[in-house]
């Protein structure tokens, strides 16, 4: 069997320490073969920078996916190409610095990864979500480049992650949401051996409004008046989706969320 844990968005410095305390845990634990985790909001909720992402790399990490938050971080932009762990969604302009998608190898198992943005409620609009990721699946499983392919679907609204979903059941290992910051119940196996969620929640303070302070947020709704929105620090959780692969019948066997309060 091979084993992928798919890590939710790591939220702030909270989310930075939940990772650097569970990760290695975990993969002894589960004996994990590939640890993925989306990093969007890892650099004070907004954004990544290379040294986050060197540090994340290095804690047990072995690749990082980003979402509609990748270019807030002032300079990222020159540093992504740098890092051949790092892929933006692969649905973005083909001008964007970045690569669309990873291959990662253990054991002569090659496993393809890559994100795509949904379109709905999205201000940082990208291609077809669909149809990029039917392109990316015919660029890297289906071109004997990887042998399964490991789909990121962030995005706002379930629909949207429920259909691609279904689009891609039997064709990818498993197909994740991102994005809401809130881990939705559905972990499943769909009919054809996909592994689904439709979101597998955020790595950081839950006693908060999506890992920000609560107050500001509130007062905000109140009133509509501009304020900081902290990174809240309370109840830090982290959240991911364990999925488990049998190669030979070319199916998922399992996909269960793990949460660590």
């Amino acid at each position: 069997m091979i084993r992928i844990l798919f890590i939710g968005d790591i939220v702030g410095r909270p989310g930075r320490d939940k990772i650097a305390a569970w990760v290695g845990r975990l993969r002894e634990k589960h004996r994990l073969d590939f640890v993925i985790a989306n990093a969007e909001n890892a650099a004070a909720g907004a954004g990544i920078t290379g040294a986050i992402a060197k540090t994340l790399l290095g804690q047990g990490i072995d690749a990082i996916t980003l979402g509609d938050h990748t270019w807030d971080q002032r300079g990222w932009e020159h540093e992504i190409d740098d890092f051949e762990r790092v892929c933006r969604p692969a649905n973005l302009p083909e001008s964007c610095p970045g690569r669309e998608h990873l291959i990662l190898e253990k054991n002569g198992f090659r496993l393809a990864v890559f994100t795509v943005l949904g379109r709905t409620y999205l201000n940082m609009k990208g291609e077809c979500p669909f149809r990029k990721a039917d392109e990316k699946l015919r660029e890297t499983v289906e071109a004997d480049q990887a042998d399964a392919a490991m789909v990121e679907i962030h995005a706002e609204a379930t629909s949207e992650k429920i259909a691609l979903g279904w689009h891609l059941d039997g064709r990818a290992l498993g197909v994740f949401g991102t994005h809401t910051h809130v881990p939705t119940a559905d972990a499943e196996i769909r009919p054809k051996g996909t592994a689904y969620i439709t979101d597998v929640g955020m790595t950081g303070p839950y006693h908060s409004v999506l890992g920000r302070q609560v107050e500001p947020v509130v007062g905000r709704f109140l009133d509509g008046m501009p304020r900081r929105f902290g990174v809240a620090d309370e109840d830090v959780r982290l959240c991911s989706v364990l999925a488990e692969y049998d190669p030979d019948q070319k199916r998922c066997t399992k996909c269960e969320r793990i949460e660590i309060k």
